[in-house]
Formats: C-alpha cells, sequence, structure tokens
C-alpha cells in the first residue's frame, strides 16, 4: 500500500510573518462587550447627504459596470483640479493619477510597484499598522526612526534620520497629518526629508488621507497660537514631485470609510507601475462611487472649514477629558487620533489596560504597542479616536469618570 506522501507547508512565509490588525480585533471587542468604540477611527455619524445621493444616482444612471481600470475620467479630473487648487500641485490625470480601492490599496500598489527584494524603506515609529505588513509583503527591508513627543508634539531627530539613509534606501513613508501621533510635518521638517531622498536618490510615499483635518492650538492664555499647522504636501517640495508617490482616499475627508475609494498622484513612470500592479490586484475601484467622488471633490471651500471646526470642536471635548482622568497627552495637531501615556495607571503593558478599558470601563482603544515594532516602546501607550458623534464623546466621557473612582 502507497503511503501518503508528506504534505507540503501551504502556507507562505509571507503570511506567516503578518498579524491580525490590531485595530480591527479592538472593534469586534468593543461589539462583545458592548464599550463605547474610540478604537477604530471610522466615523458613527453620516456622510453628507449630497455626496450619498450622488452614489445612488450614479447607481440609477447605471455606472455599475467595470470603470476604466486606473479610474473614472471626471474622478481623476477632480481629483487632478483639487491636486491644483488645494495642493498647488499640478498633475496630469492621464498620465499621473490612479484610482484605486482606497489608500490601503494605494500604498501596497505603489509600493510592489517600485520596490525590489532586499531594498530598504524607512519608516517613522509609532507608525499606522499597515506600513508594517505592506514592507513584508513587497519584500522590503523596514528601517525605523523614532518620533519623540514633547511637549510641543512630537519631533524626529535630523541625525537618526540622516543615519538611516544609505545606498540600499529605496523610500521613506511618512503619515502627513500622522496617524497614530496627530502630528503635522512642518514645511522645514518636509525639506530635510526632501534633501535626504534626493542626497541618496530615494523616493518618498505620502499618505495624505487627513490632508483636512488639522486645529488651531491653544496657548495656556487661552488665545490662538501663532504656530498653527499647515498641510503642504512632499509633492510640492522642491525637487520632490518626480520622485514622490501621493496616497490619498475619499474615507476621512467625506466620511465614507467603508467605500474603499482611493487615489495615487505619482509621476508618469512610476504610475504606469502602479496601474498594472493595481489590475492584477483588484481590477478596479467601485464605479458609481467614483462618480460620486467626482461630486464631492467639487465640494466648496466652506466644507473643508466646516469639517475642520467639527473636529476641533471634538478634539477640544475629549483631550481635556483623557488629562482630567489620568491620560498624559497633548493636543494633537491633526488626524482625529490621540497617543496617550497611561503609566500613571500602574498596568503591567498596554494590552493588560485595554482589556481592563474595554471590560470594566466600558471604553475601547488601541494598545500603542500595535503601532511599534518593538512592542515596548509602546507598552505604556494607548490611541484614542474622536471621530464620533457627541453622544458617543460624551457616553466614553461618563464611562472613563470610573478610572478616577478606582
Amino acid at each position: 500500500m502507497t503511503q501518503p506522501k508528506q504534505m507540503k507547508n501551504r502556507i507562505s512565509q509571507k503570511s506567516l510573518s503578518l498579524t491580525e490588525s490590531v485595530i480591527r480585533e479592538m472593534s469586534r471587542e468593543a461589539a462583545k462587550y458592548g464599550a463605547v468604540n474610540l478604537g477604530q477611527g471610522f466615523p458613527d455619524f453620516a456622510a453628507p447627504e449630497t455626496v450619498k445621493q450622488k452614489a445612488m444616482e450614479a447607481i440609477a444612471d447605471d455606472h455599475n459596470q467595470y470603470a476604466i481600470t486606473w479610474g473614472v475620467k471626471s474622478f481623476r479630473d477632480a481629483i487632478a483640479a483639487k491636486s491644483q487648487s488645494f495642493l498647488g500641485l499640478d498633475v496630469d490625470a492621464e498620465t499621473e493619477i490612479t484610482v484605486t480601492c482606497g489608500s490601503t490599496e494605494g500604498m501596497i500598489a505603489g509600493m510592489l510597484a517600485c520596490i525590489d527584494a532586499g531594498e530598504e524603506v524607512i519608516l517613522f515609529e509609532p507608525f499606522y499598522e499597515n506600513y508594517a505588513p505592506d514592507a513584508i509583503l513587497s519584500d522590503a527591508t523596514p528601517i525605523h526612526v523614532p518620533l519623540y513627543q514633547t511637549a510641543d508634539g512630537w519631533h524626529f531627530e535630523k541625525d537618526e534620520l540622516r543615519a538611516a539613509f544609505n545606498e540600499r534606501t529605496k523610500a521613506i513613508i511618512i503619515c502627513n497629518p500622522n496617524n497614530p501621533t496627530g502630528k503635522v510635518f512642518s514645511r522645514e521638517e518636509l525639506e530635510f526629508i526632501a534633501a535626504l531622498c534626493i542626497e541618496f536618490d530615494a523616493l518618498c510615499f505620502t499618505d495624505e488621507i487627513y490632508e483636512h483635518i488639522l486645529y488651531r492650538g491653544k496657548r495656556e492664555d487661552g488665545q490662538m497660537a501663532l504656530n498653527n499647522p499647515k498641510h503642504i504636501c512632499m509633492a510640492t517640495i522642491d525637487g520632490m514631485k518626480e520622485r514622490t508617490v501621493v496616497v490619498n482616499s475619499l474615507s476621512k475627508t467625506y466620511s465614507v470609510t467603508g467605500w474603499r475609494v482611493g487615489y495615487v498622484i505619482a509621476p508618469p513612470d512610476i504610475t504606469n507601475a502602479i496601474r498594472k500592479i493595481h489590475d492584477f490586484l483588484t481590477v478596479g475601484a467601485a464605479n458609481p462611487l467614483q462618480h460620486a467622488g467626482a461630486f464631492a471633490l467639487s465640494l466648496p471651500n466652506s466644507y473643508y472649514k466646516e469639517l475642520q471646526k467639527e473636529y476641533q470642536r471634538k478634539r477640544d471635548f475629549i483631550v481635556p477629558i483623557l488629562q482630567e482622568n489620568g491620560f498624559k497627552c497633548e493636543m494633537p495637531q491633526g488626524a482625529y487620533y490621540v497617543m496617550t501615556d497611561i503609566s500613571d495607571f500602574g498596568f503591567a503593558n498596554d494590552i493588560e489596560f485595554t482589556k481592563h478599558l474595554i471590560r470594566e470601563i466600558g471604553v475601547a482603544v488601541v494598545p500603542g504597542s500595535s503601532f511599534y515594532h518593538d512592542k515596548n516602546l509602546g507598552s505604556q501607550k494607548v490611541r484614542f479616536c474622536f471621530c464620533k458623534k457627541d453622544e458617543t464623546l460624551e457616553a466614553a466621557a461618563e464611562r472613563l469618570q470610573k478610572l478616577k473612582k478606582g
């Protein structure tokens, strides 16, 4: 009788090296224990009615089959027009834009299009959790450079960043405004990074999904701060348009995270490569939602001013609540997250604290260690998000009061 052959290993080494998304796991835990979800970064309020209506009209008008792989022309034209008006960036809709299934696909498609095995990619940390798996999937070697938190925000050390660049460096990834820290990179910082990219012939992948969510700070006397952050796209820095891959999405600005419609702006040769990768990854993004996206990108400046105003109000509500209840944190400059220090609570690590917060207090957050390659660096941190309805934030504030009683 023939003996059965030993089965081959059916699971790839790449997949074995990946871990489940901690952020999405926290949403499941929140649902399981009935906790207020301040973990995963999706709004729990409605998207703009006019934008939703345009999506329904597009479906009714039968935009329900494949669109051109790299994006509906009207949507690409709208991206180019908005890039010019908002960023001051001239973009050719025919040769420099690829519409993707969210910024998540945009980033991995860009990296797969540009990076060969063994080339190095520099990541600031803490980093958005997808960037590390992106490096693994694209066979890149990640090089981590820390962001340090001070009383006036998060900063990198120039000497440390310069030391990370070498002849093997293919790219650096930045998220601006930054998830999870809320940092907004200054022009001086971007120019320093740009100079290194030019010196070492490296690319910059810049995730700008929070470009419209920035805040005016406040001094201790209650007056507005003078050094208010401004969003600057790396592609507008001298010498960088030809070596920058801009990743963006409708998700955060228009509160449609479930639509999965993003886009990538890149030089023509890189765009050509990204389009081929994108084609075989997903074929294309949802046709009717791209038509709605074209409308969304044409909204007047008043929409973005109101968006910023609303998020600032939410930030200014939740951050003092966190500080009053024992979390050490500062006002973020942008995005809708707060990274907090939990060392005063006396828990062994962020995982134990997060379990306690979800199960006993009733508020879900994301453990800080999920944003670091060395988990010990985030073991006394957790991230809150505040892209939520007022009643959601108020419910969280009420529940967090139990921390002081404990």
